[in-house]
């Protein structure tokens, strides 16, 4: 019994080792699979690397071969292009903000003076001024207004002129517009007293047929005011004048549009080439009228068909041949605007039409705002107000400077007008002030 208890005991020894050799054997085994499995996953790795190193390194040469390759080659013509073009783009941005800055600075009273245009008379209080002394450097001061308006009388000699016109420039403490009306022909206040060369009439030059002529005539004119020290000149007259009209006559260049378009636009690219600022007049026209708005109210039975028939190619050609000004007559034309508003007042005829349709975003002023047909319906305070409300940027000779400026002003502290209307009108006549200025 003793024998074969001992017998067993070995039989499950040898069991057991031969169980635990097994499983030895099978640990290592796997190990052997995991370590092998390891091998091939990291050779396919570094296989996968140098693979693509070496596609980085062909991609790499080949890269550096094609910019050798360019770099040997002549740069084409068009690489000149995009730089040509940023220039314009680069200079309007910097004259926006030499202007923001400008009217940033500006106390409200100054802004509101600036959208006046006057006579010196009116400027200084006396009857007629022919020099620019104390007294102009004394309201210029008082009174920062947007410019000056000269005529004949004011006139008397070429270095009396060139001394007061610096003078006046001088002492501003803005840049100013110093104006006159030198159409050619019979109203040239500087030519009629024998200071330049007349140029001729418009309906002479017109009557050529030569668009060349009336631009040789803008820049003479042109040549001759900024000599003497002017910076605006109230012309060309933009009328397309019916048979037999009488109250613009020789003034226009004619009674057909498609002859009047290219004249006024070749005097605006001659006269603006001299550095002297254009204003095409009168909006929307005086052409077929027989009232003159000096002596009263001007009426016209034109529908706004009418008006983009005849008158408003006319306009077109001034506006895209660049004029600094338009400026709005008092005429009442009730078949547009619905009832007998002057032209110079309606938001309809500046706003939606001359701004709007004809896409014009230069100054707009008003014809001279001491005429009949102003004064007899409106006070000069009432008539400045509603010009700035229809949309215009500058009033040119209210009845009453003071009244007219001081009803403005009122307007803008009650917030009748906002400041930022008047700011509005400000920046597109100081982009025109500023513009030479900019390098």
């Amino acid at each position: 019994m003793a024998n074969n208890e001992v017998f067993d005991e070995e039989i499950d020894r040898r069991e057991y080792r031969r169980k635990r050799r097994i499983r030895n054997q099978i640990i290592a085994y796997t190990v052997l699979v995991v370590v092998l499995a390891l091998l091939i996953i990291g050779g396919i790795i570094g296989v996968s690397k140098i693979m693509s190193g070496v596609r980085d390194k062909q991609q790499a040469e080949e890269l550096q071969k094609q910019l050798e390759e360019l770099s040997q080659e002549e740069a084409p013509v068009v690489v000149e292009a995009p730089t040509a073009s940023e220039e314009p783009v680069e200079e309007k941005s910097y004259l926006d903000e030499i202007v923001d800055a400008c009217i940033a600075e500006m106390p409200v009273e100054d802004k509101v003076a600036g959208l006046f245009m006057i006579t010196p008379e009116a400027l200084t209080d006396t009857d007629t001024v022919v020099r620019a002394g104390e007294t102009t450097k004394e309201k210029l001061g008082e009174n920062a207004v947007g410019g000056l308006i000269y005529f004949a009388k004011n006139i008397e000699s070429a270095d009396q002129l060139r001394e007061m016109l610096s003078n006046t420039r001088n002492w501003s403490k803005y840049p100013i517009f110093l104006g006159v009306d030198e159409e050619g022909g019979k109203v040239s206040r500087v030519a009629e007293k024998g200071l330049a060369e007349n140029v001729g009439s418009m309906a002479d030059i017109g009557a050529t047929g030569d668009a060349a002529k009336a631009q040789e005539a803008g820049a003479d004119i042109g040549a001759y005011l900024s000599g003497f020290g002017f910076n605006l000149d109230f012309a060309p007259v933009a009328d397309v004048v019916a048979e037999g009209n009488t109250t613009i006559g020789a003034r226009s260049f004619g009674s057909d549009p498609n002859l009047v378009a290219p004249m006024v636009a070749g005097v605006v690219k001659g006269m603006q080439s001299m550095g002297v600022s254009a204003c095409l007049k009168h909006f929307p026209g005086l052409g077929d009228t027989t009232e003159d708005t000096h002596e009263g109210m001007a009426n016209t039975k034109k529908s706004l068909d009418d008006f983009n028939a005849v008158d408003f190619p006319v306009y077109q050609a001034g506006i895209e041949a660049g004029t600094d000004f338009v400026m709005v007559s008092h005429l009442s034309a009730h078949n547009v605007t619905g009832d007998n508003t002057p032209a110079s007042l309606s938001e309809k005829m500046i706003t939606e039409i001359l701004r709007g349709q004809l896409g014009y975003d230069g100054i707009v002023i008003t014809d001279a705002m001491n005429m009949t047909a102003i004064t007899d319906y409106y006070t000069a305070d009432e008539a400045a107000v509603k010009a700035l409300q229809a949309g215009a940027d500058m009033i040119l000779m209210p009845e009453d400077y003071k009244t007219a400026y001081q009803g403005v002003l009122d307007a803008v502290n009650s917030g009748t007008i906002t400041v930022e209307r008047i700011d509005e009108s400000l920046r597109r006549i100081y982009r025109v002030k500023y513009r030479d200025k900019v390098e």
